[in-house]
Order: C-alpha cells, then structure tokens, then sequence
C-alpha cells in the first residue's frame, strides 16, 4: 500500500499526534519515513526592519527546525524506523506548498500532516497547512486531528 510517507512537523501539539499515527502507519506497512519541518522565511522576506541581521535571523530558524526534526526523529527511531528528514527554506510560499513540493520531490505516495481546526478570523489570519496540503496534493492526505 504507502511505501514512502511524508509527515509534516512543526514541533506544535498537533504535528506530534500526525507523527506518532505516521509512525504507526510506517510501522504497519514497513514503509519509508520521511520527517519535513519547513524553514519559514516568508514572514521576514517582505520588510528589512533592521532589527536583525537576516543571517543571524536564518541561523536561528535553522536550529530551531533541526531540534524540531531531532526530537521527532528520535522519537520514530525509538519505534525501530529508519527515518530520513527534510528542512527546506521557504522564502515565497505557503508553508502547505512546500511540504507538497518536497513529498512529489521525494516520491512520497502519502502525507500525514496535524490539523489544529482554526474556524473564522484565526483561520483567515494563519492559513491551514494542512488545507493547502489536502488541496494541492497529487497524492493522498492522511488529516489528523488535534482531538481537543
């Protein structure tokens, strides 16, 4: 069945349950695990505030996303996988886009991604990764909800 599974990650609640039902899956399947936490420069790309330097500002978002990408992948070690791991730097899309470009680059043939369930003003205002995943994906969506 999936043989190449893509989960997103972002070190939030919601990414750590899409993780543990990814490994679960990759488990069951003895499939490919591969972990994508999306460097996220866009926020920074559009205004120079000259408040920090961009490389030490890039620098930063880096480490942040290796120790989200370390913890997770232990954590799918712990569970007996082999696990590869992506950090691409996003400087003009939306975060959902990158993940779906990386998965199609890896040949991912499912993406497992959290869902938060933003509603109205919130949701208009941050976006929904995983909408854009389940939306723009060529291959299937596995949505895992944030089970409040």
């Amino acid at each position: 069945m999936y043989k190449n599974i893509v989960v997103g990650i972002d070190g939030s609640h919601t990414s750590t349950l899409a993780l543990q039902e990814a490994i679960k899956m990759a488990k069951e399947l003895s499939a490919r695990l591969r972990l994508v936490h999306v460097v996220d420069m866009f926020p920074f790309t559009t205004a120079d505030t000259g408040l920090i330097d961009d490389a030490l500002l890039e620098e930063i978002l880096f480490k942040a996303g290796q120790t989200i990408v370390n913890e997770a992948r232990a954590e799918a070690e712990k569970a007996g996988l082999k696990v590869e791991t992506a950090l691409p730097q996003n400087l003009n899309q939306h975060i959902g886009m990158v993940i779906v470009e990386e998965a199609t680059r890896w040949g991912a043939d499912l993406v497992v991604v959290g869902t938060h369930g933003r509603r109205g003003l919130q949701h208009m205002m941050l976006g929904s990764v995983a909408e854009t995943v389940a939306r723009t994906a060529t291959h299937p969506v596995l949505l895992v909800p944030s089970r409040r």
